[in-house]
């Protein structure tokens, strides 16, 4: 979200690193995850003048990470698929193409007490929890989804409706209704059809020609990254400021004119706002009509809770493990040293267990340890051999 771009209009044609564009327009960006930090890459190499301002104490946002072994990690599971064209393009024009791998996954389901290996066409065909007629239903799904072009149409269904009609009754109740559930809880019905294609085209189309699912991952973690993008504005005279939290806006005849952090007062002549949309009403609230920022704050955003185990052995070969059993309590188990190897990590094996849900639930309120606690049971039953 942006406010008073009255500035002239900024060009999207790029420009080269020799043709710097002089422009006195300051622009503040709060928020330095890679939607930030992307948008003050853009900007400097148009020549504005931009501060980022990010209250961690490091830049990546979502994709920021601590340290393992002296190796930084991701805080969420991150990869690429291989179609993922505007993050692909970005690190070739950063010239770190040498810095991305491809490696082949392994994708399965945890249902019913039972691991089911999902990542080849013969896997599917091997999905017992399916009868074999909507075994090659979900197959020809899986392809078709992938074929839509007008988008457009699905935009009055949920993805419950529409997957009802395409799939059928069977499919949705075993492969799909778990996952929406586990990732969406209370909004699962309400999820578009658009979204849910979108995601089935983008996993659909990171396969390779024997139909494994490839995926990309950037070397030192997506930290590696964002640190390429802020070394890249700070070349081109942009600064970044961590530690910093933006407590409020200076607006002066119905321009913001500058933003208030606890330690200063920043000019500026725009800003761009890249929080959640209800911290950006809180801002914008006294300079806005009321009607305004209460539509920000309709947005209703779930929490999510990420358990990361660092462990001496592996749980499983598997890198992504759906789980579509109602009585576990994280709707993934990710084991990122079957993508990663463990060697980056000293030997040691990444597990993360995910869990959305709302704010108000017991597990979000829950300390390290309560959590910890709380999931060891559950990773037993799945996995007998596992001890704290």
């Amino acid at each position: 979200m942006s406010f008073n771009l009255s500035f002239p209009l900024i060009s999207t044609s790029q420009t080269s690193d020799d043709e710097h564009i002089k422009n006195t327009s300051h622009i503040t960006i709060i928020g330095g995850g890679f939607t930030g930090l992307t948008a003050a890459y853009e900007l400097t190499r148009q020549g504005f003048r931009v501060t980022v301002l990010e209250r961690d104490s490091e830049v990546g946002g979502l994709a920021g990470s601590f340290q393992v072994n002296g190796e930084k990690l991701e805080k969420f599971y991150h990869h690429w698929f291989t179609n993922d064209q505007h993050v692909m393009n970005l690190v070739k024009e950063l010239e770190a193409e040498d810095q991305v791998v491809y490696r082949p996954t392994r994708t399965g389901i945890y249902y019913a007490n039972n691991f089911f290996k999902l990542s080849s066409p013969l896997d599917l065909l091997n999905f017992k929890p399916l009868n074999w007629f909507n075994r090659i239903r979900l197959g020809l799904f899986a392809l078709w989804a992938r074929r839509i072009k007008n988008w457009q149409k699905l935009e009055s269904l949920t993805a419950k409706e529409w997957l009802l009609t395409v799939c059928g009754k069977q499919v949705y109740q075993v492969v799909w209704e778990p996952l929406l559930r586990g990732k969406f809880g209370p909004f699962a019905e309400t999820v578009s059809a658009v979204w849910f294609w979108n995601k089935v085209k983008l996993r659909g189309g990171s396969r390779a020609k024997d139909g494994a699912e490839m995926l990309a991952y950037y070397r030192g973690g997506f930290a590696a990254l964002a640190q390429r993008l802020a070394d890249s504005i700070a070349f081109r005279g942009g600064e970044i400021k961590t530690n910093t939290t933006v407590e409020g806006l200076i607006v002066k005849n119905g321009r913001v004119i500058g933003v208030k952090t606890a330690n200063e007062m920043i000019e500026t002549d725009a800003v761009i706002a890249t929080p959640a949309l209800p911290i950006i009403a809180d801002l914008i609230d006294p300079y806005v009509p009321p009607e305004y920022s209460d539509k920000l704050r309709q947005i209703q955003y779930l929490a999510n809770v990420c358990l990361v185990l660092q462990l001496n052995q592996s749980l499983s070969k598997t890198y992504w493990l759906n789980v579509n059993d109602p009585n576990f309590p994280f709707v993934g188990v990710i084991e990122h040293t079957n993508f990663e190897p463990k060697e980056t990590y000293g030997g040691r094996h990444i597990v993360y267990l995910s869990k959305y849900l709302p704010e108000t639930e017991e597990l979000y309120q829950m300390n390290d340890q309560e959590a910890l606690n709380y999931a060891i049971p559950y990773i037993q039953r799945m996995f007998p051999e596992f001890r704290p």
